[in-house]
């Protein structure tokens, strides 16, 4: 995913990477990244009851939609502010 995301980047569609292997989205040249937990779950939790864990993917698709609108010149990084388990 991260090689497409940078192939996108350079015919200017910006996209957003969400994945638990920052370092590697990072290295291959992703723009905007956001970090998204297990590689198993990048986007949720399925340990956590039903209500908490829909929260944590809202804040996380949250997130990329920020980052989508951020312009980057570089890999950058989006964390989601409040932990898995908030």
């Amino acid at each position: 995913m991260s090689t497409i995301s940078k192939e996108l980047d350079r015919k200017n569609i910006p996209n957003v990477v969400i994945t638990a292997f920052t370092s590697i989205a990072q290295n291959v040249g992703a723009n905007r990244i956001v970090f998204g937990g297990d590689f198993t779950h990048p986007v949720g939790n399925p340990e956590l009851p039903i209500d908490r864990e829909k929260a944590y993917r809202k804040r996380v698709i949250e997130k990329a939609m920020f980052a989508l609108g951020e312009n980057v010149a570089e890999p950058t990084i989006f964390n989601v502010e409040e932990s898995k388990e908030a």
